[in-house]
């Protein structure tokens, strides 16, 4: 392969896997991740190994599935022990630098691997520790208390942003990240960039003009299937719950959702321009492996459904794309399965060092984007107090279940690729299968020790039966209230705050 390649490695947080114009979205614009598509090989059938931010960003930044660390929801992650792939880079030689959201928990401070970081995270204690807070506030803004959107109340309800687009957190990463690539340009050392974008995550605050870049009459609604409910899972119900979004649907406020969504998109996608443009005018971007990919996807009220966290496609799947002149195949859509386990293997690959991935799970998109991959499926697991979810998702079909409601699901993408019709129970066709798709899971599981998954019966293997998980109607129960700890909401004269006894 050469001297070892700049890497950039660039993040989004619930970025839907159909929000490419180049990848067959008609409506979304998108030029800057369309000269990606064309530059390199985009995987579509790539999967998040977790479908919620903290696990997912474990499983990528160390290359194992869930099952393995035991991080699978927003949870504190495991020790870091110097077994990150930033650190395998940086032991190679690299200079590795993170820009933005990395969510490690419990310390959000640290750097598992990075030799540096600019940090901006979505809710924080500490301000005066958060770059791109400390920023804004220089700027004259120390005014705002919700710097990424009203969340709680107004989680799903689309806003613009309280500072202009030259101020905006997904601006300050388009900053940040070409100051960084500047920086570089006279150095010799290989240089590794991690730069990591809140958005599209919710809440959709857009700076002017972005906020009518999509008119909501020109928007689709969303993919509501006959019978929809049939395809929710507990999950489903809690978070359409706690975001808000249980007591009925608005479509005019559906199409102004997927309007500023798409909106969030493309402001990254300029950001992504500018770095490109960085790249090419200092000479680096023939020399820079690109990767781009997002956590997981957001249901966008696809199945009447807001947020992440179930096997549907609309939440676990996620776009990839790669991009190395002279190595990754150019202009090269794979449909083989892919993973953000991957990642980390890719990148070792590209910097020579690919022993290091030794004992991960993922392979390198280079050597399956060159052909030189049998896989046929990944996987992704969450988990989180008894309620469960297990997927294997291969290229024409998934198959995934939720312990909280005993349920199995089976698509066949061939027939159905908008997931609208549950096949795991019919009579007939599809039968065989699911059943196979469900033999090949509960055997991943048996072989991993997964045993939270399964039992062992007289007839082989069954998934193991959890107590069926309440859902309260009362549609005041566990609503979400999310606020940064340090923004003053007293109001003198109008806040009844309760006064300490003396």
């Amino acid at each position: 392969m050469g001297s070892q390649p700049n890497i950039l490695l660039i993040f989004t947080d619930m970025q839907r896997a159909d929000t490419i114009h180049a990848l067959g979205n008609p409506i979304i614009k998108t030029p800057h991740l369309d000269s990606l598509v064309a530059r390199g090989s985009a995987f579509t059938n790539c999967y998040t190994p977790s479908p919620v931010c903290v696990s997912a960003r474990y499983a990528m930044h160390y290359g194992i599935y869930p099952h393995r660390s035991g991080c699978t929801e927003n949870m504190q992650m495991p020790d870091d022990k110097n077994n990150s792939f930033v650190y395998h880079l940086g032991e190679a030689g690299y200079k590795t630098h993170g820009i933005g959201k990395c969510h490690f928990t419990p310390d959000s401070h640290a750097l598992r691997g990075f030799q540096g970081r600019e940090k901006q995270e979505e809710i924080t204690g500490e301000p005066d520790k958060d770059d791109y807070l400390q920023a804004l506030f220089g700027a004259g803004y120390d005014h705002i208390t919700d710097p990424h959107g009203v969340r709680g109340e107004m989680y799903y309800i689309p806003q613009t942003a309280q500072m202009p687009a030259r101020l905006h957190p997904t601006q300050w990463i388009g900053d940040r990240s070409i100051a960084f690539i500047e920086e570089q340009e006279k150095s010799d050392q290989p240089w590794f960039l991690f730069s990591s974008i809140i958005h599209p995550h919710p809440p959709f605050a857009l700076p002017a003009p972005w906020h009518k870049l999509y008119r909501s009459p020109n928007m689709p609604l969303p993919m509501v299937p006959q019978d929809f409910e049939s395809l929710w899972t507990h999950i489903n119900r809690t978070q359409n719950r706690y975001k808000y979004r249980d007591q009925g649907i608005d479509n005019n406020l559906m199409r102004l959702i997927k309007a500023y969504y798409y909106g969030c998109v493309s402001f990254i996608d300029f950001q992504i321009g500018r770095m490109l443009e960085s790249l090419k005018q200092t000479g680096q971007l023939n020399n820079t492996l690109i990767i781009f990919t997002s956590d997981h996807g957001e249901h966008l009220g696809d199945y009447n459904c807001f947020g992440k966290r179930s096997m549907h496609s609309t939440s676990s799947r996620v776009p990839m794309i790669t991009c190395l002149p002279g190595t990754v195949p150019e202009n090269n859509i794979v449909a083989q399965p892919a993973s953000l386990v991957d990642v980390s293997a890719t990148c070792l690959d590209a910097a020579g060092i690919a022993d290091k991935a030794a004992d991960m799970d993922g392979e390198s998109l280079i050597q399956v984007a060159q052909g030189k991959s049998d896989r046929e499926y990944v996987y992704s697991q969450w988990n989180s107090l008894g309620n469960a979810q297990y997927l294997i998702a291969g290229e024409h079909d998934n198959f995934f279940y939720s312990a909280a409601d005993n349920k199995k699901f089976y698509f066949d993408k061939r027939v159905d690729p908008e997931e609208t019709r549950n096949r795991a129970y019919t009579i007939g066709p599809g039968r065989e299968q699911s059943a196979a798709m469900e033999s090949r899971l509960l055997k991943f599981l048996q072989s991993h020790k997964v045993t939270d998954a399964f039992e062992e019966t007289k007839d082989g293997l069954d998934w193991k039966e959890y107590p069926k998980q309440e859902f309260f109607n009362d549609p005041d129960y566990g609503l979400l209230q999310q606020d940064h700890p340090w923004a003053v909401d007293d109001i003198e004269g109008y806040t009844d705050r309760a006064k300490p006894q003396p």
